[in-house]
């Protein structure tokens, strides 16, 4: 039947999941093997409803029904059709569309079936619906709309994700279950989009990861990351609900651009291409100034230099426009060095201001000369990361329409967020933010153990100071990054779902989608252990960080029990999903603790041998086994596991590093050495969420955050927009109270360990107040003043901490009251001697 009669259809649009329910029981939604009343059948006696979208539609709508295709095959083995050219419809059609694009979905708002205001002018917004009796005929159709060509695709791959189908399932070989029939039924209206508008991430550091596995296994033909690695990597974004990318830049992948049907194919898959913090304009200048100048201009590139080579410099970057201006995108605007280091030029910090802003004031009229808007409408960002953020703070004044991107410190603290006339800017802002790194004072390349708690924390409290507009996450190889680049892409798009206040389960929450739900509070429990050591000192840090001895074992005891839990769990996990888990839980779990043995068996050998005793040998065995272990579950990733699928893509030592290699152990036994053991210090360990009472003024809360900080838990006060407490005004501050008993009068330590934060804007510290008795409150500012040597040991150690001094007049109960001053401060433990 012509589907341009259709008449009297009704829309039910579902509800979406809050954080507690299962992907395929929202609510308003429900999956179902089982017919009931009202359910749509996607696959029924081994047949599959036939798939409508219209030939005019955008390409992207066309690849996400292709991909829904295989999503069905995949969980049922049945395959679907994909019809377009407005052909009849089945009894039970699935349809596909954008408004303003489909014809279908046109039929449906103009009849009043779909309310248009619903995704007029929404960006990314989708619905999906059962509608009852389209027409004489047709039954019921599913019905997946969106108010652009990503948000319908998203539609699609929202309820390839409701199905079971893992936005994983080829990234991480997460196989759904088999399934012989397929039933969907929806309710209640639902009409999404998402929180942030930009969201993405940056391949970076890729020369020992995604960067050879490519040129071994995907795009041999150029022994680099091509098109068939970024056709993979936007499908993984859709999937995702992401719609950003800056490419790979290092000096071991050629430009994005280098290579023709990349731009091509982002534009395929609706991707916003973009660029990092030293790639202005959309040039690579690693490979595109440094190597490929010459190739591309005839010439050698003068100097690297604006104030000494700006005409060369300029045309550069009108190149890359012209040949991006009919490609969705953001361009970086500002400069820097060639790669990750300051912009050459003046010496004096006034002057270096000066020319930056000259630099950008140029780059906008090349903009606005080639492309055929007004540039206040083309999406800019200014990323002042590292050395940048001091040249902004020093006075640069950006047009008000470029959106500033706060970054991280790389280690997951946000240095500043916008002030309130900041916050005033049209451009607003957003988030450059790590999950991986390399760089002082240490890289972490190899695993990925920066928590879910930790990102909602830092990103949520971006968002409440208004950085929405972009987020981009730094997520390396993508492997072994998948769940916590999934759970920031979650946040993204709902930030609401996961606050740092439930951030801690999402980890169950994923592992019910990913595994089962019989798989997902044990999953969850190994994962909150292995966030709560690498808080303490991440794996590639592990040489930086010292731990006294009882310390060392509780660390090694905590590991080997994840790891046994995780290894018993593998047992049960089925045949489908062992790649997945090895991939996702056993390899980094077991990768850890082998790190951690590693170093810390080494250590314990050389203190025992230089006490005479004869177990030190054993420990360097021990420590020497776990080295050759570390490379054997490495070659077992990259060679065996999928069939060899990800060969090349998990080195054990990135940049070779000195941590990655087998440490010095004891080789021989001398003489006991006086003093050599280390003393464990007579000390008593608070967890600051464990308060006696609280106190906190009208309109703030003192909250608990599981999974957050030293420890695991911490405490903080909500909302992060608070006004800072003067040193004065005490009375209005939320505290919290402690009973301690000291053993002992006289003078007594207390040093209290905070998540190392910085201040949200420029000017503001990261304070508490401390007081024992009611004795006069000493106020500590934990936040160093720069990246220095204080800093560098804080991201080590995952703690920053404040130290105070006070008399015990006498033994027995004692009242420690904390006062928390600043937004952004994380209380985890009080360390009291």
């Amino acid at each position: 039947m012509n589907f341009r009669n259709l008449a009297g259809l009704s829309v039910l649009m579902l509800l979406f999941l809050l954080p507690k329910q299962n992907m395929a029981q929202r609510a308003g939604i429900a999956v179902s093997e089982i017919n009931s009343v009202s359910s749509f059948p996607i696959v029924e006696g081994g047949k599959a409803s036939s798939i409508y979208i219209d030939e005019k539609d955008a390409e992207v709508v066309g690849i996400a029904a292709e991909a829904f295709k295989d999503d069905i095959q995949l969980l049922t083995g049945t395959t679907a059709k994909v019809l377009k050219s407005n052909p009849a419809l089945s009894t039970y059609p699935i349809i596909i569309g954008t408004m303003g694009q489909s014809l279908y979905i046109d039929q449906l708002i103009k009849a009043g079936k779909i309310n248009r205001a619903s995704l007029s002018r929404k960006w990314e917004t989708f619905s999906v619906s059962v509608i009852e009796n389209p027409l004489k005929g047709i039954k019921r159709a599913l019905v997946i709309a969106g108010s652009d060509r990503r948000g319908t695709a998203y539609g699609v791959f929202q309820l390839s994700r409701m199905l079971g189908v893992s936005p994983l399932c080829w990234w991480a070989d997460v196989k759904p279950a088999l399934k012989k029939s397929l039933y969907i039924k929806a309710a209640k209206p639902l009409v999404e989009s998402p929180s942030v508008k930009y969201r993405g991430i940056f391949i970076n550091d890729e020369d020992w990861g995604i960067q050879p596995w490519a040129a071994k296994m995907m795009d041999t033909d150029v022994k680099d990351i091509g098109p068939k690695t970024y056709t993979k990597i936007f499908e993984l974004l859709l999937r995702l609900k992401a719609n950003y990318i800056w490419p790979g830049m290092h000096p071991s992948t050629k430009a994005f651009y280098y290579y023709a049907n990349n731009p091509v194919m982002a534009d395929k898959y609706a991707i916003v291409l973009g660029s990092s913090h030293c790639e202005p304009m959309l040039r690579n200048n690693v490979f595109e100034w440094a190597e490929n100048f010459e190739h591309e201009y005839g010439k050698k590139p003068g100097e690297w230099r604006y104030d000494l080579n700006k005409n060369e410099i300029a045309n550069y970057w009108t190149d890359r426009v012209k040949q991006a201006k009919n490609y969705e995108s953001v361009y970086t605007v500002g400069m820097r060095g060639i790669h990750d280091g300051s912009m050459p030029g003046p010496k004096n910090k006034n002057e270096k201001v000066k020319l930056l802003g000259e630099v950008i004031t140029d780059q906008r009229t090349i903009l606005s000369k080639n492309i055929t808007k007004p540039v206040s409408s083309i999406p800019q960002i200014f990323c002042p990361y590292k050395e940048v953020l001091s040249l902004y703070q020093a006075g640069l004044k950006l047009p008000d329409d470029v959106t500033i991107v706060w970054a991280d410190d790389n280690h997951g603290y946000i240095r500043q967020l916008s002030n309130p006339e900041e916050q005033k800017r049209s451009g607003g802002s957003g988030v450059y933010y790590h999950i991986s790194y390399w760089g002082a004072p240490q890289d972490y390349l190899w695993l990925s153990s920066i928590s879910p708690s930790l990102i909602s924390y830092e990103l949520t409290k971006a968002y409440q100071y208004k950085a929405d507009r972009l987020w981009v996450i730094n997520v390396g190889d993508i492997k072994p990054a998948e769940m916590e680049t999934q759970f920031a892409m979650d946040l993204a798009w709902n930030v609401n779902q996961w606050k740092p206040e439930n951030a801690d389960k999402y980890a169950e929450s994923w592992a019910a989608e990913t595994f089962g739900a019989e798989f997902a509070k044990p999953i969850a429990e190994i994962k909150a252990v292995y966030y709560r050591l690498a808080q303490a000192a991440k794996p590639e840090h592990m040489a930086s960080v010292n731990f006294a001895d009882e310390q060392a074992e509780e660390r090694l005891a905590a590991y080997e029990k994840i790891y046994n839990q995780a290894k018993k769990l593998n047992d049960q996990i089925p045949a489908r999903l062992k790649d997945a888990y090895f991939e996702l839980i056993l390899y980094p779990v077991e990768g850890a603790m082998l790190m951690n043995q590693k170093i810390l068996y080494a250590k314990k050998s050389l203190t025992l041998a230089a006490n005479g005793d004869e177990s030190a040998l054993s420990y360097s065995k021990k420590s020497k086994a776990s080295f050759d272990r570390i490379q054997l579950i490495t070659k077992k990733y990259n060679e065996e596991i999928a069939g060899g699928k990800w060969n090349g893509m998990m080195s054990w030592k990135p940049r070779d590093l000195a941590v990655f290699k087998m440490p010095k152990v004891a080789d021989s036994i001398v003489s006991k050495l006086s003093g050599a053991v280390e003393k464990t210090e007579n000390k008593t360990i608070v967890q600051a969420a464990k308060y006696a009472e609280k106190s906190v003024p009208k309109g703030v809360t003192l909250q608990t955050l599981k999974g957050l900080g030293l420890g695991g838990d911490g405490i903080s006060v909500y909302p992060f927009t608070f006004k800072p407490i003067s040193e004065n005004d005490l009375q209005n501050a939320a505290f919290a109270i402690y009973n301690v008993d000291f053993n002992t009068p006289g003078e007594h330590q207390i040093e209290v360990k905070c998540l190392p934060t910085q201040g949200v804007n420029n000017g503001i510290k990261v304070r508490y107040a401390i007081s024992v008795n009611n004795d006069k409150p000493q106020i500590i500012n934990i936040s160093p003043a720069s990246e220095n040597n204080i800093w560098k040991q804080n991201v080590l150690q995952g703690y920053a901490s404040g130290l105070t001094k006070h008399k015990i007049n006498k033994t027995g109960k004692s009242t420690v009251k904390i006062y928390l001053l600043d937004p952004g401060l994380v209380i985890n433990q009080l360390e009291i001697q």
